[in-house]
């Protein structure tokens, strides 16, 4: 029987409070990106195609260790759902902790080995000293990105979304700010790029911390790093370290094989991988909702309430993926421009771009499944099955290397990973939600 429509509504509204301010602060990683993309793809198509190199590696480190949120969005939630708001907060404080730690050993060795990671791309001298300068400095950055996630997570299980809206908002305007200033005022080019990231980065991590211990402390509860609780917190990223890994696997791949098609190819999709994080991901807001909203729901035992959440949840991800794809679709021919001015890159971006535009419904429902699983704690099946996806999508991807160049190559590659990867997660996700062995209640 359907859900009564005041039900409904009241439902809308605890997803909407949820995810519309998640949206600003899901998408700011992409919009860091958007921004570097736009202001470096202006001078020219090896820093272009640079940043492509840099930026995969980065976001590779990055998705890898999302799980700093991802875990701990669901343990806090589940805590705050049963009652216990002093060890939720507790959990998210133990995360931060964590990401301080990784965050730095990750810094050490960017800056160390970031040169090796370049060259297994492959790429051309010109463009292997770009994305080598950009990594470079980047990597500093890091703990301080790695923080934000931690913290993010932790204002998620709160049920509070709005804290990252504002902290997002403040430090993408100061990363655009900052990045024109460097790159064209100083004269610094791909290098001012960096600086100017990672030192809004910085500033956004230090608005987290100064949040979080405020918090905590008004609960009564410890800043210090608890053993047992960060442990709790590695293991339990454990599983979606792997699930994560696969996703990138399928995107380092994909770059792998853009590069190996040429620099206007690799430049294409650089643009257009862009555009999937900062337009796709936006629909991931939905998720981030079914997060908080499934892991408080399984907490305090409301396993109806879960289940409806699950389907406003899935009705709400068309309605946006199909607006966003017809919105795509129109402005696929003057988009490009936005990004660089080489008439060659330019022509290679529409054909792909419609692609993407047409992949969005069915990134809608992968984005939701998989947001509600994890809400769920169901990170194991995750895993598993991102092993099964990426084994999949490697044939396909090996048939759009074989496409000739140029448009051609470009839409070929979108094609292998905005449909057919995309439609082997729908697949193995929609199998798992249609049961029940998820819907674990308790705190």
């Amino acid at each position: 029987m359907a859900a009564p429509p005041r039900r409904h509504a009241a439902l809308d509204r605890r997803i909407a409070g949820l995810a519309i301010p998640a949206l600003g602060a899901l998408v700011a990683e992409p919009l860091f990106l958007a921004t570097d993309t736009a202001l470096v793809g202006h001078l020219g198509a090896a820093p272009l195609a640079g940043l492509g190199i840099a930026s995969t590696v980065l976001q590779t480190a990055i998705g890898l260790l999302i799980f700093l949120a991802y875990a701990t969005t669901p343990t806090v939630a589940r805590r705050l759902g049963a009652g216990d708001e002093a060890g939720a907060v507790r959990a998210g404080i133990d995360g931060l902790w964590l990401a301080l730690g990784v965050g730095a050993v990750l810094a050490v060795a960017g800056v160390t080995l970031g040169p090796l990671a370049v060259t297994a791309f492959g790429p051309e001298p010109e463009v292997a000293a770009q994305a080598d300068t950009y990594l470079r400095i980047s990597c500093l950055g890091l703990p301080a990105m790695l923080l934000v996630i931690a913290a993010t997570g932790l204002f998620r299980g709160m049920q509070d979304t709005r804290t990252p809206l504002v902290i997002a908002i403040a430090g993408f305007g100061a990363n655009a700010v900052l990045n024109a200033a460097l790159i064209y005022g100083a004269g610094w080019g791909i290098a001012g790029s960096a600086v100017g990231t990672v030192l809004a980065q910085t500033g956004m991590a230090l608005a987290c911390a100064v949040i979080a211990i405020r918090t905590t402390r008004r609960l009564g509860a410890s800043l210090r790093p608890g053993l047992r609780g960060v442990s709790s917190s590695a293991v339990a990223g454990g599983w979606l370290l792997l699930r994560t890994a696969s996703l990138r696997t399928a995107l380092v791949a994909t770059t792998v094989v853009a590069t190996g098609a040429g620099t206007t190819t690799l430049a294409a999709t650089q643009v257009l991988l862009t555009l999937y994080f900062a337009v796709a991901l936006a629909l991931d807001a939905l998720a981030i909702a079914g997060q908080a909203l499934v892991g408080h729901g399984l907490g305090a035992d409301r396993v109806d309430d879960v289940r409806a959440t699950l389907r406003r949840l899935l009705f709400w991800g068309l309605v946006a993926s199909v607006a966003l794809g017809a919105l795509l679709a129109a402005v696929s021919p003057v988009l490009g421009a936005v990004f660089t001015s080489d008439p060659v890159v330019l022509a290679a971006i529409p054909p792909g771009l419609l692609v993407l535009a047409a992949s969005l419904p069915i990134g809608a429902v992968v984005f939701v499944l998989d947001g509600v699983l994890i809400g769920a704690g169901d990170a194991r099946y995750l895993a598993w099955t991102g092993i099964l996806n990426l084994a999949v999508y490697l044939p396909l991807l090996w048939w759009a290397s074989t496409a000739p160049g140029g448009a051609a190559a470009v839409a070929a590659i979108q094609a292998a990973f905005c449909i057919g990867f995309l439609a082997a997660r729908a697949v193995t996700l929609a199998l798992r939600a249609r049961g029940t062995a998820w819907m674990v209640t308790g705190a």
